[in-house]
């Protein structure tokens, strides 16, 4: 059995990009530890997705049911604190994504930053999907100064994606699919070396998602130990090469 981390903010997490990975891993024996920034009190998913109100870009039926499930989980209830992350204690560690406005708080801090650039150093698998490919970006090699994802191959939330729900929402939710004024995969591309080779889209997709038995529509990206993946579309086959590097 594996031991793996999820960091979280307290609010605005994506409830499919988390659930999916927790029940996946669940299933094959995995014990997830959830993290918080203080760890005192219980995360929550973004409302917005979690209420329906925003239709099709909300999560599927099943997912949405594995969010419940995974909210009354004695682990989930529990999260610890970032300060408290010992790095080598865990044998994987995954970065789910989100995007409204809660996510700041855990895309933008600089302890859970240096948290997983040490987790990087030990060569253990890491998982990154959506917006969490900002927390790799971000993280800094004390040696290079450089971000760990540096000289590694990967995908994030593709900025016509992101460009698209901005667009479709704007009108009502103001920026609240616009994180930051960057997008995503400029700031991801940035931390590259070589970002024309080491960076994959993947293939043009609307609304296709796929689901625990069927992988049409899902894309992901692995370089050695390191699976990355765009959206929530793709987290059960995310979850599933995740858990086989385990």
């Amino acid at each position: 059995m594996a031991r793996v981390l999820m960091p979280l903010p307290d609010v605005d997490f994506d409830p499919t990009e988390t659930a999916v990975p927790w029940h996946t891993l669940v299933r094959e024996g995995h014990e997830i530890v959830f993290a918080t920034e203080a760890g005192s009190s219980v995360p929550a998913a973004d409302a917005r997705l979690l209420d329906g109100s925003l239709g099709a870009l909300g999560p599927a039926q099943e997912p949405r049911a594995l969010y419940d499930e995974m909210a009354t989980s004695p682990a989930f209830q529990k999260p610890i604190a970032w300060s408290a992350i010992e790095p080598g204690d865990f044998d994987g560690l995954l970065l789910p994504g989100g995007h409204a406005p809660g996510m700041k708080q855990y895309l933008g801090s600089s302890l859970l930053q240096d948290k997983v650039a040490a987790f990087w150093r030990t060569g253990r698998p890491v998982g990154a999907i959506c917006h969490g490919v900002l927390v790799l970006a971000r993280a800094k090699d004390p040696t290079t100064g450089k971000s760990v994802l540096h000289g590694a191959r990967t995908t994030c939330l593709p900025k016509y994606m992101e460009r698209g729900a901005y667009l479709m929402t704007f009108w009502k939710l103001g920026r609240y699919y616009r994180t930051y004024p960057a997008y995503v995969e400029d700031e991801v591309r940035a931390a590259l070396d070589a970002p024309r080779q080491q960076f994959e889209r993947g293939p043009l997709v609307v609304k296709k998602r796929g689901t625990d038995a069927d992988d049409v529509g899902a894309f992901i990206v692995e370089d050695g130990r390191y699976v990355s993946a765009r959206w929530p579309g793709d987290a059960y086959l995310f979850a599933r090469r995740f858990a086989a590097r385990l």
